[in-house]
């Protein structure tokens, strides 16, 4: 489905929104989670337009809604809503104690749809995890997807379009600026302003420096395992500083953790532990490297951070149960990436170009019942399952 204006992309239907039209029920609430400005408003304003019905809108960062909500009965909901079955709280974690109340609202007022969405997974878990079960609906929107591109893209400018998202990233803001100076500011302003703002207040952490510098090395080691106590070394913090640090990250959106997979061998590795940006733009930002693919020294590890951020999507959009996991051994036999499903191992090699690359020995004697296959430039939409 394609929408333009005056040639310019307007909007992209997300891949998640008839799997959420489907949870909009009666009596339960439905959370979407993001990191900021992957379009989780924008979502939920379309959705809202489908439902034909008239949604009361409120917003957890206007301090006027924390006082609508503070008196916790029954009553007070009941005069909020007034003739309103629909509910949209955008930004809902920052309200305090957001759970209980829209336990309150969900039981007590019959026939009430509820859909909120926050830009951390954390303070919302914290606030309606516990509360709210049994009664929510949850999902988590990334930035766009191939999937999700192949809406206004054919297989000839997805190849060029691919080669500069590599370097610049999904953020759906991104379509709508003019060139790529453009697009590095927006970048630049999104990790300088935007992206720690959750952990920064949160946490109330004082110097956000020691966040961008964990960032930079974990940017430099996509692809390897990762050291906490060689990361504490590096920025004088303990090692439980920087697991603290690298949980939160994750929670916000920015960091993707991968562990070891093992099940035979005595000789894999299992302790340590990858990490991944969930968006290649950040990444390139935080390092401060733009350049394009061309004359860059790292494509490899662009490419299989893309994949894996890409493979992430598709799982979540298409609720795919996986344990994912990367797998190693001490001698240096690897694969980038396995998926484990329904009792089956599936292993991928993650090559930016085409090549012979053979199933490791190891790995085929020990899962001699698995399957193992390369994904590259020329096959990844198999893949990700992309139609045109």
């Amino acid at each position: 489905m394609r929408h333009k204006i005056d040639g310019i992309m307007n909007y992209l239907v997300r891949e998640i929104t008839e799997n959420l039209l489907n949870k909009l029920q009666s009596n339960k609430v439905v959370i979407v989670y993001g990191a900021r400005r992957v379009g989780k408003t924008m979502l939920v304003k379309k959705i809202l337009e489908k439902v034909n019905e008239p949604v009361l809108r409120l917003n957890g960062e206007d301090i006027n809604v924390h006082d609508k909500l503070a008196i916790r009965t029954i009553e007070n909901y009941r005069q909020l809503l007034g003739s309103y079955k629909f509910l949209f709280i955008d930004e809902a974690q920052k309200i305090p104690d957001i759970g209980v109340k829209l336990k309150l609202m969900i039981d007590e007022i019959e026939g009430l749809k509820i859909i909120i969405s926050g830009s951390s997974s954390f303070d919302i878990n914290r606030e309606a995890g516990e509360p709210l079960t049994g009664r929510k609906y949850t999902f988590n929107l990334y930035a766009l997807s191939e999937r999700e591109y192949s809406q206004i893209e054919d297989r000839i400018s997805k190849t060029d379009k691919l080669r500069e998202r590599l370097v610049l990233g999904n953020y759906p803001e991104l379509l709508h600026l003019p060139d790529k100076k453009d697009k590095i500011e927006y970048l630049n302003e999104m990790v300088s302003s935007y992206l720690l703002k959750d952990i920064l207040v949160y946490e109330n952490i004082k110097n956000s420096q020691t966040i961008f510098n964990l960032l930079r090395l974990i940017a430099f080691q996509l692809g390897k395992e990762v050291s906490l106590q060689e990361l504490g070394q590096q920025l004088s913090i303990s090692k439980n500083t920087v697991e603290k640090y690298l949980d939160l990250l994750s929670k916000v959106y920015i960091l993707h953790k991968v562990e070891g997979f093992s099940r035979n061998l005595r000789k894999e590795i299992t302790k340590s532990s990858r990490w991944y940006f969930l968006d290649n733009g950040i990444r390139n930002a935080v390092i401060a490297n733009f350049n394009p693919i061309e004359s860059r020294n790292d494509i490899g590890q662009l490419w299989e951070n893309y994949m894996i951020s890409e493979r992430i999507k598709y799982q979540e959009y298409k609720r795919i149960s996986s344990n994912n996991y990367f797998w190693r051994t001490y001698e240096q036999q690897e694969i980038d990436w396995v998926e484990e499903r329904d009792g089956t191992l599936f292993g991928y090699e993650l090559k930016w170009k085409e090549s012979k690359v053979k199933i490791p020995t190891q790995w085929k004697n020990a899962y001699p019942d698995s399957s193992f296959e390369v994904v590259n430039i020329n096959n990844f939409e198999n893949w990700l399952e992309i139609k045109y």
